[in-house]
């Protein structure tokens, strides 16, 4: 089965992300725009999808990079939710070199990088969500489309599992 259309520009977008801030001369706006626009020429998504699918990557390495500047070590670990020598490894460097540069941006970003809501049929990257209605948890090894709950059919998720309180479920 090939790549969903989203997924598959998702990765491309993250792609060329990096490529861009690999000179380290953008930030994360300015480099996130200059790779939608790459992204974007090779027509596979609309203007609209193309702006999209950049909220979802940056929403997810603004996640990640408030995990790398924590002072605990294991906090990415903790974000990902499982052990991240199961990510494919271009996609994990890549990521995870962006969301480190991004970092540096954290007290511009930390508004929006502690607690975002995941939505099905929205892209994310790697690592675990948990569904907010029953705390059901659904782990991504690559990038991937959003499903509803497999459990409960809830369509709202979050990475932190302590915003859920799982005994009163």
């Amino acid at each position: 089965m090939s790549e969903n259309k989203f997924v598959q520009s998702y990765n491309d977008l993250m792609r060329h992300l990096y490529e861009i801030m690999d000179d380290g001369l953008h930030s994360l706006a300015d480099g996130l725009e200059k790779a939608k626009a790459k992204t974007h020429a090779l027509g596979i998504l609309t203007p609209e999808e193309m702006q999209k699918i950049g909220g979802f990557l940056q929403r997810d390495i603004e996640g990640a990079a408030h995990a790398l500047h924590t002072e605990k070590q294991e906090n990415l670990s903790e974000w990902l939710k499982f052990d991240v020598n199961l990510i494919e490894s271009f996609a994990l460097d890549a990521f995870m070199e962006v969301a480190d540069k991004t970092s540096i941006e954290l007290a511009q970003l930390k508004r929006h990088g502690e607690q975002n809501v995941y939505y099905s049929g929205e892209i994310t990257a790697p690592g675990t969500l948990t569904c907010t209605a029953c705390a059901k948890e659904m782990a991504f090894k690559s990038a991937a489309e959003i499903p509803d709950c497999p459990a409960c059919g809830a369509k709202a998720f979050v990475r932190s599992v302590t915003l859920i309180d799982k005994s009163s479920v």
